[in-house]
C-alpha cells in the first residue's frame, strides 16, 4: 500500500474556515429563513476594476489571433508587468528593487507555502501568534515542527505573542532564529509597524543570518505617510528579507488569483557544506519546474492596475473597504466593545465582550445577530479572548451587521 505523508496527520482536525463554513451551514440548515450576513473570510465583494476588465478583454481578443496568441509565458512572469511593479510599487518608495527580482504568481497564500520547497528541514521558524493559518500549517506540512499541543501549539516553532500589551507587534526574540514570518499590516490584527519596528527586525535578521517572509498583502490600505508600505524601504532588509504580495485585496483578483514575490539577488542562505548560495536561483529553479505562470490574460489585468485609470479605480475600490472599516470600528466602540485595526488595514480586531471565549462569541454572534466574524483562537493561542471582523464586504451588509450587534448589544 502507498504511504501518505504522516505530517497532515499532526494538523489539528480543521483548517479554521472550513471550520466555520461547517458552523454557519448547519445554523443554516435549522434557520432557513435568517439572512447571515459574513464578516468572517477576507474575501472582497465588489467588481474588478474597469481598467483591469477592459485590458483583460483585449487579451482574451488577442488570444483569439495567431500574430497575438500567447501559450506558455515566462515562469517568472511577463517583463511588462514586472517592470511597472517594480517601478510604481517599489522603486517609486525608493527601494532598490528590480524587476528580474520580481516572480508572478497565481497567489501569496501559495508562495507563503510553496518558498518553503527551497529551505531545509533543521531551520528554526519564529511565527507571531496570533498568526494566518498558513504560515503554521504549511510548516506543519513540510515536516518543520513536531505534534501540536493542548493550546494548538506546535512544537518546533517559536511563537511571539502579541496582544493589546505590545500593540500587537512581537518583541525581537532572545534566541536566534532562522526564518521569521512577519505580516504587516497583519492579519487578523490589523496592527501595522514603524520603521523603527522593521529596522530591528533587519538587524536582529542581519546579525543572526536569518531570512524574513514580509507578507506585504495589505500594503495598500496604509494611509499614514509614517508606515513603511514594503520591507525594503528598511536599509539592508535586501540581504535579509523575501517579500510577498497580492493584487487580491487591492484590485479584487482573490477570484482573478495574481500576486507576486520578491526575492533580492543579494539574498543568501548556507547549503549543508556551510557554502554561500543565491535565494533567487533556487526560486528560480523552483518555479521553473514547478509553475508554468499566470495566465497571458490575468497579467494583463494585473499590468492596467498601473495604468492612471486603473490606479483611480483601484484607490475608490481600497477606500470603500476602509469605510467600512471605520463605521464598524465607530459602531462596536460606541457599543462599549474594545476594538483595534481598521485604520491601515481592513481588519478590525475585537476583544471578546463579557470573557468570552472567542468561539463562544462567534456562536452567540451567529445565533442572536446572524452574523459571521472568525475566532481570535482560530489564529492561535494568544488570539484567545479576540474576535476579528472583515471590512470586505457591501456597504449595506456591514451596516446591517452593525445595527443587528449593537442593538442586541451585550451579547451574553
Amino acid at each position: 500500500m502507498a504511504t501518505i505523508n504522516d505530517n497532515y496527520l499532526k494538523l489539528k482536525a480543521g483548517y479554521l474556515f472550513p471550520e466555520i463554513a461547517r458552523r454557519v451551514n448547519a445554523f443554516a440548515e435549522t434557520n432557513a429563513n435568517a439572512k447571515v450576513i459574513r464578516l468572517g473570510i477576507g474575501d472582497v465583494t465588489e467588481p474588478l476594476p474597469e481598467a483591469c476588465r477592459t485590458a483583460m478583454i483585449k487579451a482574451v481578443e488577442d488570444m483569439g489571433n495567431r500574430d497575438d496568441f500567447k501559450g506558455y509565458g515566462p515562469e517568472q512572469g511577463y517583463a511588462w508587468l514586472r517592470e511597472k511593479i517594480a517601478k510604481h510599487d517599489f522603486q517609486s518608495r525608493g527601494c532598490d528593487v528590480d524587476a528580474s527580482e520580481i516572480f508572478i504568481s497565481d497567489g501569496s497564500k501559495c508562495d507563503c507555502g510553496n518558498i518553503l520547497d527551497i529551505f531545509g528541514n533543521n531551520n528554526t521558524i519564529a511565527v507571531t501568534d496570533p498568526v494566518y493559518p498558513v504560515y503554521v500549517d504549511t510548516n506543519v506540512m513540510a515536516g518543520h515542527t513536531g505534534d501540536v499541543n493542548e493550546k494548538g501549539e506546535y512544537g518546533g516553532l517559536v511563537y511571539l505573542p502579541i496582544s493589546a500589551d505590545n500593540n500587537f507587534t512581537a518583541e525581537i526574540p532572545s534566541q536566534k532564529v532562522d526564518l521569521i514570518y512577519l505580516c504587516f499590516p497583519n492579519n487578523p490584527t490589523g496592527a501595522t509597524a514603524s520603521k523603527e519596528h522593521l529596522k530591528a527586525w533587519v538587524d536582529y535578521a542581519r546579525s543572526n543570518g536569518s531570512i524574513i517572509f514580509f507578507d506585504a498583502a495589505y500594503e495598500a490600505f496604509i494611509s499614514d505617510p509614517d508606515i513603511p508600505h514594503s520591507i525594503y524601504e528598511i536599509e539592508g532588509a535586501r540581504d535579509c528579507a523575501i517579500e510577498f504580495r497580492s493584487f487580491s485585496k487591492n484590485a479584487g483578483f482573490t477570484g482573478t488569483r495574481c500576486a507576486l514575490t520578491v526575492v533580492p539577488k543579494t539574498l543568501t542562505g548556507s547549503s549543508a557544506d556551510g557554502s554561500s548560495v543565491e535565494i533567487w536561483k533556487l526560486w528560480n529553479r523552483r518555479q521553473s519546474t514547478k509553475f508554468n505562470g499566470v495566465s497571458y490574460i490575468v497579467q494583463r489585468g494585473a499590468e492596467a492596475v498601473y495604468s492612471e485609470e486603473g490606479k483611480a479605480q483601484t484607490k475608490a475600490l481600497i477606500d470603500f473597504y476602509m469605510e467600512n472599516a471605520k463605521i464598524i470600528r465607530e459602531k462596536l466602540t460606541e457599543a462599549g466593545i474594545s476594538v483595534y485595526g481598521g485604520v491601515n488595514a481592513p481588519y478590525v480586531w475585537v476583544k471578546t465582550p463579557n470573557s468570552l471565549s472567542s468561539w463562544d462569541f462567534f456562536d452567540k454572534l451567529l445565533h442572536t445577530c446572524n452574523v459571521v466574524g472568525t475566532p481570535g483562537s482560530g489564529f492561535g493561542a494568544a488570539g484567545e479572548g479576540y474576535f476579528r471582523i472583515s471590512a470586505f464586504n457591501s456597504r449595506a451588509n456591514v451596516e446591517e451587521a452593525m445595527k443587528r450587534i449593537t442593538e442586541k448589544f451585550p451579547i451574553t
